[in-house]
């Protein structure tokens, strides 16, 4: 597939529905691949906290649920969903569970790495909460790494809303 932007791509929804990341062209968007047992889970409540203040600018965060780095996300759809609800209110759209390392990566995963390799210029996602905020124009803006709080995030997301 040759992807263009992230609005070529489709996922399905941690409730099973196919969801065309088309339908949020002209957004700005933070892909984040999450767990819900992991170090950086208290992240949530900062990324729920961004898409209250940001949501009716037009931001949009997606969560991408991964049991990739130290099976830190074992649970089901179902269950992941209800943990996150529960403990942390998101209310931001979460995705199925996903691969996004490997041959088996999702595609989207695929491109978004490519589009803004990491550190050192390696692609691979070197564990949860990876971040690529993506402007209006469905190109990456930039990549942040696990310990990089959603907080620390504002500036880049409040130039991303801001430009046409």
């Amino acid at each position: 597939m040759n992807a263009t932007s992230i609005y070529d791509f489709e996922a399905l929804s941690i409730t099973g529905q196919p969801a065309q990341l088309a339908s949020q062209r002209g957004k700005v968007l933070l892909v984040v691949n999450t767990a819900s047992a992991c170090g950086f889970t208290p992240q949530f409540a900062g990324l729920e906290s961004l898409w209250k203040d940001y949501r009716d600018k037009g931001l949009v965060i997606v969560g991408f649920p991964s049991n990739e780095f130290g099976s830190q996300d074992p649970g089901s759809n179902d269950e992941i969903a209800s943990f996150c609800q529960l403990n942390y209110g998101v209310s931001f759209p979460m995705m199925a569970k996903v691969k996004v390392n490997g041959a088996g990566a999702h595609p989207l995963w695929q491109w978004l790495k490519a589009q803004a390799p990491g550190i050192l210029g390696t692609e691979g996602v070197k564990w949860n909460f990876t971040k690529f905020l993506v402007g209006r124009d469905g190109h990456v803006i930039k990549r942040y790494a696990p310990n990089d709080a959603p907080d620390a995030l504002r500036r880049d997301i409040e130039k991303a809303l801001a430009a046409a």
